[in-house]
């Protein structure tokens, strides 16, 4: 089928009808079974109630308030939950009223019944708007006279019937192997659903195979091919002439087809910094809607597969907009005024045309970060870039001006390095935008993309501030305030470790607070864990309107880091904990628009549209008689523009560009992309544990549950589980509230933070499970003095 109920329901406005032929054109339906598919999904959504249909083939939104539109999210334990997207409390949904949905589709959902206290409302499924999965990796199996492939993702409640033609491929002659099935048909009503075998793959092939496996998994191995699209050029018009500038490209990825990442230029400036970050120029070469801007919103973002990208771009794209040293290149760029404490002084928008000069990987930052100050001698490794060293130290100096402003303010820090294993390549180096988690990493002044990743977070910062005061729309990526409850869990195991932290009888520190207070610590990387999960994801959303409260509005300078006491409890340490105020501060701050990065990014892009439609046609004096123009990209512009920005048929164009469809597509595909990433990491840790298997090892307890414990195996941070059942030397109760493990007859524990050898027992580099099973020391540990208790919390 060309279109789902969501692309149909998107087309339908929400205020009057829409001609049934005009739905047809939109969607490009041309031949009658075409039609008549549109004509059976209309009579449906008419009969629900979503729709209205008349006898004259008008379609019009239906009177269908009490359905909420959700994210199906289910369990392997069968338990299913919509998860809404205004925010509302997820609904758990009964598995007889899944109406045969699966785990990822989009849905409508009818409550059934309110929330409680202490229960989440229940609902039923109406209506699947968009179905996730449309092929799947499973084993094939005969079941008497059935041949049936059972999905591996465990998530999917729902096994496929497969012909006669696909029993080969039940055959387990030729090795371990598991096959990609299409989905032919649904389940409907009494009738199951329906595949075939596109192909087996092998789990034995070698990295091709497992990267091959991964993209299958995901459902990301197919790529339509880019349609043949004319490229507009860049208006050269309004652009300032940069090229003398000695430009900056930070490369911290090795990868030949790695996304272009924006150029940078630093110089010392008025007792502070002037810092111009320097964008490719993508959203002024297409032509939003059309099928090259259609293409780039279904492909949505760059995926990193380790060695090897899938770029979101297509190929003349890549070469037109591309910066290289000693080439000219239009960009879009930001030029930013510090301070000596990393305050904004001043900032301009402008579409400019630069020449870089210079390419700069880790080993030249190693070199300037390992060089003695003041010496003369110059590393062979930065021989080539002697011209630039003190442009390069101005760098460093203004990375660590702004990060140690971010720490000020209060933003979230944890020490959460990516596994360095060979075969993950660009995957071990850290994103430059931060993949936009809510967390940063310590700043690394050897790592390219430490440094980058700091200029990049101020830019999308600046870009918010700009077109809030103006009133722009943006695409914002954000995220919900972590659960109190899940703080106040990483906060007990911090004190059960003896990390100098008080509780009060509000509950929980922050999560900044809680970084800062396990920042250094020995057991600081397990306790980083446990808090990153209790951070939640981000994601986008559409602003549309302008709001009160601003990212900029916010005074820095007037917050303070100083412990203080407080008036309930004067005798409150302060020692590891911030302001309230500077708490606040980052709450607020958290929100950001992202625009530097339109390689990487398919939001990213969208907000550089927005960016390029005002410097390029923003209205910047009242009427053509007025002399006097507005610097429509300076900072304080908004307070001397009284007048539209825009005609009616442009901001018309800005409102078909972000739409709240577009958001939902793109958060699907994010999700997509970082479940990619996360098993791609996760195969490549198992197939380094392989080797390991029946050898001992040295690990540390990285997490503890009632039916066992994860330890993790560095350096390549290899994690598997030490289940219960193994520890047959006694029967352990479980204390959440101290993470441990503890025997009721010797007493033994084991901790949240522990070091224990452990044994490789079995490795499933599909599921990404270890089983490991402890090797007891040859003198047993004399059991520690603890408080008996024999109820579990």
């Amino acid at each position: 089928m060309k279109f789902t109920v969501a692309d149909l329901l998107d087309q339908v406005p929400a205020e009057g009808s829409l001609d049934k032929a005009k739905l047809e054109k939109i969607l490009r339906l041309t031949n009658r079974s075409e039609k008549q598919t549109l004509d059976l999904a209309l009579h449906g959504l008419d009969r629900l109630g979503i729709l209205n249909v008349d006898q004259e083939g008008g379609v019009s939104r239906g009177d269908s308030d009490d359905l909420v539109e959700a994210r199906l999210r289910c369990s392997s334990k069968g338990f299913c939950f919509a998860i809404r997207d205004d925010g509302g409390d997820d609904i758990y949904i009964r598995d007889h009223q899944l109406n045969h949905a699966w785990n990822g589709d989009r849905v409508l959902v009818r409550l059934t019944r309110e929330g409680g206290r202490r229960r989440s409302p229940e609902g039923g499924v109406q209506c699947i708007l968009e179905r996730s999965t449309t092929s799947l990796l499973a084993s094939v199996e005969q079941q008497d006279d059935r041949l049936i492939a059972v999905p591996l993702d465990d998530r999917l409640l729902a096994s496929i019937e497969l012909s006669s033609d696909d029993a080969s491929h039940a055959d387990s002659e030729k090795g371990p192997s598991v096959a990609e099935v299409v989905l032919d048909r649904y389940p409907v009503a009494q009738f199951p659903a329906r595949g075939h075998v596109a192909r087996s793959l092998p789990l034995d092939g070698g990295h091709e195979v497992d990267r091959e496996l991964m993209l299958t998994k995901a459902n990301l191995h197919q790529r339509p091919a880019p349609p043949r699209a004319s490229l507009k050029a860049p208006s050269a018009k309004k652009r300032v002439n940069l090229i003398e500038q000695p430009a900056l490209l930070l490369r911290g990825w090795t990868a030949d087809d790695a996304p272009c990442l924006p150029a940078i230029h630093v110089t010392p400036h008025n007792g502070g910094t002037r810092l111009w970050i320097h964008a490719p120029a993508l959203a002024e070469r297409l032509t939003p809607g059309n099928n090259l801007d259609q293409w780039l919103m279904n492909q949505s973002e760059s995926v990193c597969l380790g060695d090897q990208w899938l770029p979101l771009l297509s190929s003349p794209l890549i070469k037109a907009s591309s910066f290289n040293v000693g080439e000219e290149q239009d960009a879009v760029s930001l030029r930013l005024d510090l301070g000596s404490d990393g305050d904004w002084r001043d900032w301009e928008f402008c579409l400019s045309r630069i020449k870089p000069i210079a390419e700069v990987g880790g080993k030249a930052l190693q070199a300037l970060d390992g060089r003695k100050p003041k010496s003369r001698a110059i590393p062979a490794a930065l021989k080539s870039f002697k011209d630039q060293i003190g442009q390069l130290e101005t760098v460093v100096f203004c990375a660590r001006t702004l990060h140690q402003a971010e720490r000020v303010e209060g933003r979230i820090e944890l020490d959460l390095q990516p596994p360095q294993i060979n075969r993950l390549a660009d995957l071990n180096s850290i994103s430059p935008d931060g993949d936009g988690q809510r967390w940063t990493t310590p700043l690394n002044p050897a790592c390219a993309h430490s440094l980058l990743s700091v200029f990049i977070r101020q830019a999308h910062r600046v870009w918010e501030d700009h077109r809030r005061s103006l009133g722009l729309p943006a695409i914002v990526l954000d995220a919900a305030q972590p659960e109190e409850s899940a703080l106040n869990d990483v906060a007990k195991a911090a004190i059960a470790l003896e990390v100098p932290l008080e509780l009060d009888e509000d509950g929980a520190p922050s999560a900044c607070e809680l970084a800062t207070a396990l920042s250094g610590l020995d057991s600081s990387r397990v306790l980083s864990l446990q808090l990153r999960q209790a951070l939640p994801e981000s994601s986008y959303s559409l602003a549309c309107e302008t709001s009160v409260e601003s990212s900029a509005d916010l005074d820095i300078s007037s917050l303070s880091t100083k412990p203080e006491a407080s008036e309930d409890d004067p005798g409150t340490s302060g020692e590891l904990v911030a302001t309230t105020a500077v708490t606040n501060a980052i709450d607020r701050l958290t929100p950001q628009v992202p625009w530097c990065c339109p390689t990487l990014h398919q939001a990213d892009l969208i907000n550089q549209h927005v960016l390029c439609q005002l410097l390029n046609e923003g209205k910047d004096r009242p009427t053509v008689r007025q002399k006097e123009k507005a610097q429509l990209g300076h900072r304080g512009a908004a307070s001397t523009v009284d007048w539209p920005l825009f005609t009616p048929s442009q901001e018309q164009k800005l409102l078909d560009v972000l739409r709240e469809r577009t958001v939902q597509r793109l958060n699907a595909r994010r999700r997509q992309v970082h479940d990619l990433k996360r098993d791609v990491v996760a195969m490549a840790k198992a197939r380094s544990a392989e080797p390991m298997i029946d050898q001992v090892q040295a690990g540390i307890i990285s997490g503890v549950q009632s039916y066992g414990f994860f330890v993790e195996i560095p350096p390549s941070m290899v994690e598997g589980l030490v289940h219960v059942s193994s520890l047959n030397d006694d029967w352990y109760e479980y204390r959440s509230r101290q993470n441990r493990l503890v025997g009721r007859r010797s007493r033994r524990v084991y901790q949240l933070g522990d070091p224990v050898d452990v044994k490789v027992l079995k490795v499933d580099v599909l599921r990404n499970q270890i089983d490991l099973e402890v090797v007891p020391s040859e003198t047993p540990a004399e059991a520690e003095a603890l408080p008996v208790a024999v109820s579990e919390e």
